[in-house]
């Protein structure tokens, strides 16, 4: 049910007012332009949608107005019947690969790629709540925020669980310029279900609005840490540092790949001949204890497993045995005797000493394998994933923008 409100209204209306820069000019298309970006910014998408019709037709290359019809004729698909909404789609999709093509990057289109199926169907059951869902999308998209809040509300008399309800109920509200109904509802989402990411992301688009950015960042990096793996929330917290002139910080060791088991059972390990007299021993160690890990010691760790994966326990036991390299043993502290000059090594060097691999393991350094460990994780170490998103990636706000 999440991902059928492809609407998106909170994004929207604030990336296409930021892409289409307002002008005085004078000439036919620019004056259809300027009134096309009052309509979004005052929320009514529908009613811009045949002005960026004629805009597209007049100029198929104009890469923002394709991006912007796309998103109009994704909120009319909400109110017109099943065949009508897939067309809808399909050209919406389209539209979003075209200005993609044409050098569109936002956040608005990538979250709609994303989104869209690419055969445009979003089908609804006869069952009761989807079928009121459905009637509160129609509603929404029509700007009629009583009707989308009751029809969403009687989901929930029918599904108390159901996240979408909540959250396209706050939604709704914060369309209706009702904030204090908004947050109660996303934080009603939010109880539901934890470990989704679009009520913290909302949530924190909201509170960027409402220039409460310091909350709003800790709830857009509560949505990273509920999907990591999702590029959305990623992008939610992108579009929050844009928001405050600030820029996140990359993390990421670049580890060599130097262990080939092959398949009799035989380890190979590559030494790479342009390393460093610092990086040969830190990388020989970590190559060693991944070899170990991927001949004995993942039996050992996970008994039941069918087969070897590369996991979170053994790319921190790697790291750090080689970080463990890199300390002077004679400084309790834990130091290194100096600080290493190959940027891999220094981050190396922090994130072992702020104890902090396993969240850069499962955010920044994640494969497929040690993917398969972060639900379990998080359970037990959610403050701890988002105090390591906060601390090593997203930067603090000066004190003067803190509220």
């Amino acid at each position: 049910m999440q991902n059928r409100k492809f609407l998106i209204f909170l994004l929207v209306s604030v990336l296409c007012a930021t892409a289409l820069p307002q002008t005085s000019s004078q000439d036919d298309y620019s004056a259809k332009r300027h009134k096309a970006i009052q309509l979004f910014n005052e929320h009514k998408e529908l009613e811009a949608l045949p002005l960026f019709e004629e805009l597209a037709a007049a100029n198929p290359k104009d890469a923002d107005v394709l991006m912007c019809l796309a998103a109009g004729l994704v909120g009319r698909a909400a109110t017109v019947d099943d065949a009508a909404a897939t067309k809808d789609r399909i050209r919406a999709r389209e539209l979003l690969l075209k200005a993609k093509e044409l050098g569109q990057t936002s956040s608005l289109l990538e979250n709609l790629l994303q989104l869209l199926p690419p055969d445009g169907k979003v089908n609804y059951s006869q069952d009761p709540a989807d079928q009121a869902m459905k009637e509160g999308e129609a509603a929404f998209a029509k700007r009629d925020f009583p009707a989308a809040i009751k029809a969403y509300s009687k989901v929930l008399e029918l599904q108390p669980k159901n996240y979408s309800a909540a959250l396209y109920i706050g939604d709704s509200y914060f369309a209706a310029q009702d904030v204090n109904n908004a947050a109660k509802w996303y934080e009603r989402a939010i109880q539901i279900d934890p470990d989704r990411e679009t009520a913290y992301r909302y949530y924190a688009d909201m509170l960027t609005k409402e220039g409460r950015v310091q909350d709003a960042r800790e709830r857009a990096i509560q949505a990273v840490v509920a999907e990591p793996y999702n590029a959305i929330p990623w992008r939610g917290l992108q579009q929050w540092a844009q928001a405050n002139n600030l820029r996140l910080t990359p993390v990421h060791i670049n580890t060599p790949n130097m262990v080939d088991r092959k398949s009799d059972g035989n380890t190979n390990i590559t030494i790479d001949p342009g390393w460093s007299k610092d990086e040969m021993p830190v990388w020989m160690i970590y190559g060693m204890t991944r070899a170990t890990w991927q001949n004995e010691e993942f039996k050992k760790h996970f008994p039941k497993a069918p087969q070897y994966r590369h996991s979170m326990a053994e790319e921190v036991e790697a790291l750090s045995s080689a970080a463990s390299v890199l300390i002077d043993p004679k400084k309790k502290s834990g130091k290194a005797s100096s600080e290493p000059a190959n940027p891999d090594l220094r981050l190396l060097l922090r994130l072992y000493n702020a104890k902090m691999l396993e969240p850069y393991v499962l955010l920044n350094g994640a494969d497929e394998g040690i993917a398969q460990d972060y639900d379990n994780y998080r359970a037990q170490n959610r403050a701890l994933l988002e105090e390591y998103v906060g601390t090593f990636i997203v930067p603090s706000l000066p004190s003067s923008a803190q509220r």
